[in-house]
C-alpha cells in the first residue's frame, strides 16, 4: 500500500526527486567506470601480476560487503538524502586517494579502494531506498529505469576514460577531477530527495525485527536460489567491468584506448538491456527473458574468449553486456515479491550476490596466472550456465510466499 503522505507530495517535488534520484544513480556509475577505465595503467605502474591485481580489486568488494551489512542501519538512522551526501564526500576522498596513492605503492591504493567500496555500497542502498519512495509516489514502475541511469553513467565514465587514455591525460589528474565533479554534483542533487518516511498502513513483518527474524530467511530454499542466481549474474557483470579492457590489452594485444572502448561497448549493451528489459519482462515473464539473455551472454563470452580477433572480441563484449544486464534487478524484484518480507529477503539475496564482487577478482586473477585472462573467463560462462538452469526460482509467484513456520522453531 502507498503511504498517504507520499501521495500528497506535490507533483513538482516528485519530479525534482525523480531527477535527483537519476542523478545519484548516474554519478555512481560514472565514479565506478572512471576507476575501472584506468585499471591497466595503475596495474602497469605497480607492476602487478593478474593474481595480485585481483587481490587489489578485492579491496573494493570487501568495503562494499562491510557497507552492505551496516547500510540498513545507517539509512534507517540518517535517511537516504544524508547517507548519499555523506558517501559522496567519502567517495571523493577515496577516489582521489587512489588516484594519487598508486605513486607510493600498493598499500595506499588498497586502503583507498576499501573506502571507495564502502562509500559505493551505502550509496547504492540509500539511492535504491529513495528510488522506492519516488516509485510509490508516482504509482508506476520506474526502478529499472533508475538502474539504466547507473548504466548510462558507467558508459559516460568509460568514454571519458577512453578519451583520457588516448590523450595521455595522467591518471591522477583524470580521477581527481572525476572525484570532485561526482562528489560535488551528487551532494547538490540529493538536496531534492524527498523524506523516506515510514509506512504505518503496512503491518510489520511477523516475528518483529532483530537478528533472529532476519536469520530465518537464510534458510528459505527459494531465497537462497535467487541469491545464487544473482551471484552468477553479478559475477558476469563484475568480470566484464574488471577484466574486459585488461584482456584486450594483454591477450588481444590491442592499444589501451581500444581496450577501454571495448569496456564502453560492454557497458552500453548493459544500458540498452536495462532500459528495454522491463517491457520484455512484462510481456514474456521473468523466467523466459532471463534464460534468453543468459544464452545471449554465453554466446558473447564464447566470441570474446575464442574469437581470436579484436572485432570478434567487440561483438562478444556487446552480447556479453546484454546477457548480464537484467539478472541483478530481476533477482531483486523476485526477492521483493512479498512486500511484507522484502527487506530481509533482499538483504539475503544482496549479500549472496555481493560475494561475486568479493571473490570474482581474485578468482579470475589466479586462474589467469595459470593460463590467460581469456581462458580464466570460462569460469564466468560456467556460472552463467548455472543461472540459466535455476532461473525458475525468480518466477512470479501465484500468491505471496509465506516464510516456512518451521524456520521460527
Amino acid at each position: 500500500m502507498t503511504h498517504p503522505a507520499t501521495l500528497a507530495k506535490p507533483a513538482a517535488d516528485l519530479r525534482a526527486a525523480t531527477r535527483a534520484t537519476y542523478a545519484a544513480f548516474i554519478w555512481s556509475g560514472v565514479s565506478m567506470s572512471s576507476w575501472a577505465s584506468r585499471i591497466p595503467q595503475i596495474r602497469d605502474s605497480l607492476h602487478l601480476t593478474p593474481s595480485r591485481l585481483g587481490l587489489v580489486l578485492l579491496s573494493i568488494a570487501s568495503g562494499s560487503l562491510v557497507s552492505l551489512v551496516a547500510s540498513g542501519h545507517i539509512v534507517a538512522r540518517f535517511g537516504s538524502r544524508r547517507t548519499v551526501a555523506a558517501m559522496a564526500g567519502l567517495l571523493t576522498i577515496a577516489l582521489a586517494g587512489a588516484a594519487s596513492g598508486y605513486h607510493f605503492g600498493v598499500a595506499p591504493v588498497v586502503a583507498s579502494l576499501f573506502l571507495f567500496g564502502f562509500a559505493n555500497g551505502a550509496w547504492d542502498v540509500a539511492m535504491n531506498v529513495q528510488g522506492a519512495v519516488v516509485e510509490r509516489g508516482l504509482r508506476r514502475s520506474i526502478m529499472p529505469r533508475f538502474h539504466a541511469g547507473f548504466s548510462v553513467g558507467t558508459v559516460a565514465g568509460a568514454l571519458i576514460g577512453a578519451a583520457a587514455v588516448a590523450l595521455h591525460v595522467p591518471v591522477t589528474l583524470h580521477l581527481a577531477v572525476i572525484a570532485l565533479v561526482v562528489g560535488g554534483s551528487t551532494a547538490l542533487a540529493v538536496q531534492r530527495f524527498i523524506p523516506d518516511g515510514t509506512q504505518p498502513d503496512e503491518a510489520p513483518a511477523e516475528g518483529g525485527g532483530g537478528l533472529r527474524h532476519t536469520l530465518r530467511f537464510w534458510r528459505e530454499p527459494r531465497t537462497l536460489l535467487i541469491g545464487l542466481f544473482v551471484l552468477a549474474f553479478a559475477f558476469a557483470e563484475g568480470t566484464g567491468v574488471d577484466w574486459i579492457n585488461v584482456a584486450l590489452i594483454d591477450d588481444y594485444h590491442a592499444p589501451a584506448a581500444v581496450g577501454t572502448l571495448a569496456f564502453a561497448v560492454f557497458l552500453a549493451a548493459m544500458t540498452v538491456g536495462r532500459w528495454y528489459g522491463p517491457g520484455m519482462l512484462d510481456r514474456y515473464g521473468r523466467v523466459l527473458v532471463v534464460r534468453v539473455i543468459a544464452v545471449i551472454g554465453l554466446l558473447g563470452l564464447a566470441l570474446f574468449i575464442f574469437g581470436a580477433a579484436t572485432p570478434l572480441a567487440f561483438a562478444g563484449a556487446l552480447l556479453w553486456g546484454i546477457g548480464a544486464s537484467l539478472g541483478f534487478p530481476v533477482g531483486m524484484s523476485a526477492a521483493s515479491d512479498d512486500p511484507r518480507y522484502a527487506a530481509p529477503r533482499v538483504s539475503v539475496v544482496a549479500s549472496i550476490g555481493y560475494c561475486a564482487f568479493l571473490g570474482g577478482p581474485p578468482l579470475i586473477g589466479f586462474l589467469a596466472d595459470q593460463s590467460t585472462v581469456l581462458r580464466a573467463l570460462i569460469a564466468t560462462a560456467v556460472l552463467l550456465g548455472i543461472a540459466t538452469l535455476i532461473a525458475g526460482a525468480v518466477r512470479e509467484p501465484t500468491r505471496s510466499p509465506e516464510p516456512d513456520p518451521a524456520l521460527d522453531r
